[in-house]
């Protein structure tokens, strides 16, 4: 059975064996247009009734200027197609009227045999309406026709680009069997079908504004004219896009034909909100008025340029709270559609904590997104990578890859006997640390000890005796204030060959908010040497770092 979701032109289509011989002799890029509209070249008439619409479903103009105008001109025509008497978007049998068809002496003969092409007829539907033209007919209801167009078309030509006009012309129903077939549409979608009927000709489309394409795009949807879909996608994807044009592309009807034939324009969509919200602090107002589809394009970047995993998780709860009000609906959202774009084995365990009796997520679903965030959060780190990787590969990922945070995770194992003491391990890349040439700073996100907050952060800086660049990493605490804290800590990484953590310094200090303490030199060697590819502290690309507090008794 032909795959009816594609053209037989189209190289990679599967092939019925009926048109399997004239299909390998053409192409997807077959010109014939000169054959359109053409006696000479048809078997068939197509007439195409065309209808009214009510005033509210009208254009403010006569055409669409902007992606704006197109948007809101969508809008008024669903509304209007909720009472249309023919469901233009139905099965095929439903677009093929049936009743009051013109008999063959009355319309355009088909044995002409003029050699220029026979005219196309347009007809109006009364007088009065000739006499008031369109303009007078936009008030009239939506099953009133304003006009008739009839053109010749060849069924072999139609049917080899859309499975609709195949399935009409070979399924045994009374209208395959007759010369005139009779569509009918609404007045807004005239041109647009023009466009259509034209390119399963020629292969070519003579509109090239966004409004105008996507008007194509949509009747060859419903037509189910593949090529000319995937064509549109192509023009829309070279044209300018603006968060308006992007988050139209991610809300057009995701028909299974649709969803396929526009996929690389709606990641274009996506890589676009994301690269232009990357950092979503900075536009904040506008990424709180996105709707749902733009906020899951810019939250499932990678690149995504936030100060933590927590700040990711905040900043969904407050968006889902503004644009859902209502606790139920509020819910299902975070629980269906969001929560897999939080990265939460990346949140810290405070965080977590919280998520457990945040009245916003059902309770099943946050103890189950809780739970595997911990389960991966304890796994080795090859475990992680292997855990990260086929996640990836699924449709339906979890996303357990890192972001570029600016304040870097940590693993943290706290212990409260015989003294309260955690112990801390912060893992940067190689390429992390080249960025940190020649005065850079890279922060940890916080921990806890005694109720107090610490960060590491590691640092390209001098050394002060010797006068050249190298690694430091230091201890602070963020709270600000009077209070004091006498902390004995020890810094350690993994070193080569036996890849082990080796202690690099130990010391203590009183701690007052603010302040930080640690080694400017940790390793006692200079930056050249630390980064060189044969350095002893990066292992498969990775430098780890390990903290242990403790508090002084």
């Amino acid at each position: 059975m032909k795959d009816l979701n594609s053209d037989i032109f189209d190289p990679t289509a599967g092939m019925d064996s009926d048109y399997s011989r004239a299909s390998c002799a053409s192409s997807s890029d077959a010109d014939f247009g000169f054959a359109f509209n053409d006696s000479n070249f048809s078997d068939r008439l197509l007439r195409i009734e065309i209808m009214g619409e009510p005033a509210e479903s009208r254009p403010d103009s006569v055409g669409c200027t902007s992606i704006l105008d197109w948007a809101r001109r969508k809008r008024r025509r669903e509304d209007c197609k909720k009472d249309n008497v023919v469901d233009l978007n139905g099965c095929p049998e439903e677009q093929v009227l049936n009743g009051n068809q013109p008999d063959m002496d009355d319309a355009i003969p088909c044995d002409n045999l003029d050699d220029e092409p026979a005219q196309m007829i347009e007809e109006l539907h009364s007088g009065d309406e000739a006499a008031n033209g369109d303009e007078s007919s936009w008030g009239m209801d939506c099953s009133t026709v304003i006009k008739v167009k009839t053109l010749h078309i060849s069924s072999p030509i139609l049917a080899a680009k859309s499975p609709f006009f195949y399935k009409l012309f070979s399924n045994g129903m009374r209208e395959s069997e007759q010369r005139n077939v009779t569509l009918r549409i609404t007045a807004s979608e005239e041109a647009a079908l023009m466009e259509l009927l034209n390119f399963m000709y020629s292969n070519t489309l003579s509109c090239s504004t966004a409004s105008a394409l996507l008007d194509v795009l949509m009747a060859a949807d419903k037509f189910e004219v593949a090529s000319c879909m995937r064509y549109c996608s192509r023009l829309l994807r070279n044209l300018p896009m603006t968060p308006e044009s992007a988050l139209l592309y991610l809300e057009l009807p995701s028909s299974v034909l649709m969803a396929e034939a526009v996929q690389p324009l709606t990641d274009a969509a996506k890589q676009y909100l994301a690269v232009r919200y990357k950092d979503i602090t900075k536009f904040q107002d506008e990424v709180m008025a996105l709707p749902l589809a733009g906020v899951e394009a810019i939250l499932s970047s990678d690149d995504l340029q936030v100060a933590s995993e927590d700040a990711v998780y905040d900043f969904i709860l407050k968006w889902a709270r503004t644009q859902y009000p209502k606790l139920e609906e509020r819910r299902e959202v975070l629980g269906a559609r969001l929560a897999r774009y939080i990265r939460f084995p990346f949140m810290t365990c405070r965080k977590l904590k919280k998520v457990l009796t945040c009245n916003d997520f059902d309770h099943d679903v946050a103890c189950k997104l809780v739970l595997e965030a911990l389960f991966f959060k304890a796994e080795a780190p090859h475990r992680q990578r292997i855990l990260a990787a086929d996640e990836a590969s699924t449709s339906n990922r979890r996303f357990f890859i890192e972001r570029a945070y600016k304040y870097r995770p940590v693993k943290v194992v706290e212990f409260d006997r015989p003294r309260q003491q955690c112990v801390v391990y912060l893992d940067l890349k190689r390429e992390e640390c080249t960025n940190l040439f020649p005065s850079g700073r890279v922060y940890s996100q916080a921990f806890h000890l005694g109720g107090q907050g610490f960060f590491l952060s590691a640092h390209c800086n001098m050394d002060q005796q010797s006068s050249f660049h190298c690694f430091g990493l230091f201890l602070g605490m963020q709270e600000k204030g009077s209070v004091s804290f006498a902390v004995d800590y020890e810094f350690a990484a993994r070193s080569k060959p036996t890849e082990e953590f080796v202690s690099k310094y130990k010391g203590n200090y009183t701690f007052t908010g603010g302040k930080a303490v640690g080694y400017r030199n940790l390793f006692a060697i200079p930056w050249t040497s630390f980064m060189a590819e044969d350095s002893h502290y990066f292992i498969n690309g990775v430098l780890h770092l390990r903290a242990e507090l403790t508090i002084r008794s």
